[in-house]
């Protein structure tokens, strides 16, 4: 008998398998018919048939029963997030990870969220904490459309900002900025300076100032090479808590706080490791570690 998957993602209306590769069609139909009937809420059976890819965090997937869509409606937290499967990147296994960075939010606080794709840890922490300001970047375009489309939906508009674009190129603008001041209006066009701009656009009420320091800065990474520390020091200030995701074998968590450590050295910041947490299995014996760590 062909070994059924250990578990399934659910989205809302969707549910996401991963079928073993022996797995017989007429099987992998039955299964998902046995999902339709025991989750009501559920009206459509996608197999996941390819990894995320790349920085955009894309997958494959391939619909094997119910309404044929890619597009859910996905509620955790207080919050409702709608989605594309295949052309954004969301995992709701981190539902309590969101909650928790979210728990950890202090009242006035101004935060940026790396890597925020549909926005999800953005809006948790904006409806679970009394965070003055809340910036989502994040370089797939299509996940800022949805991202943007999420803000609206759960109506905070006046406190979760899209910055969108590659971290690094917008890093080097907010720092090149320094003394003149970067604004950017609601559909993500970006001003320097404040009186010239302001005048010469129809929605001079709806610019935004871009801080060019947070007080947290929460950097729930791809799987990629590069870690991104040195744009979040330099986002940083004396106080400034960051909570670093990342990846790497069971036995390999002092070599990643190696890394963060030598990153910190060649930014010339002083660092204090507040915690280093398991976050997730992704594979036997390799998983998703979260370190906390404070700007001293």
């Amino acid at each position: 008998m062909t070994k059924q998957p250990r578990a399934f993602d659910i989205f809302g209306n969707i549910a996401l398998v991963k079928f073993p590769k022996e797995t017989k069609v007429r099987e992998k139909k039955n299964f998902a018919e046995d999902i339709l009937k025991r989750y009501k809420s559920v009206r459509t059976i996608l197999e996941k048939t390819g990894k995320f890819k790349g920085r955009l965090r894309k997958q494959e997937t391939k619909h094997i029963a119910g309404e044929k869509t890619k597009e859910a409606l996905y509620t955790e937290n207080g919050c409702t997030f709608r989605l594309n499967t295949d052309e954004t990147y969301f995992s709701p296994r981190l539902n309590s990870e969101r909650k928790e960075i979210a728990d950890k939010i202090k009242k006035g606080e101004t935060v940026l969220v790396m890597f925020a794709g549909i926005a999800p840890y953005p809006i948790v922490i904006a409806k679970n904490s009394r965070a003055e300001k809340i910036y989502s970047n994040e370089i797939n375009k299509k996940a800022n459309i949805y991202a943007k489309q999420n803000i609206e939906l759960n109506k905070l508009k006046n406190r979760v900002f899209l910055l969108p674009g590659d971290i690094k190129k917008l890093t080097q603008k907010i720092t090149d900025n320094y003394k003149s001041k970067l604004f950017i209006d609601i559909n993500n066009r970006f001003y320097v300076n404040s009186q010239k701009n302001r005048a010469n656009t129809n929605e001079r009420t709806n610019l935004q100032e871009v801080p060019t320091k947070f007080t947290t800065i929460v950097m729930p990474r791809p799987q990629l090479k590069d870690t991104f520390l040195k744009e979040a020091f330099a986002l940083s200030k004396k106080g400034t808590r960051i909570y670093y995701y990342d990846f790497c074998k069971d036995d390999e968590v002092n070599q990643v706080l190696e890394k963060i450590k030598g990153e910190a050295k060649k930014a010339r910041k002083k660092i204090k490791i507040l915690r280093t947490k398991r976050a997730g299995e992704i594979a036997p014996y390799k998983c998703r570690i979260r370190v906390d760590l404070k700007i001293l």
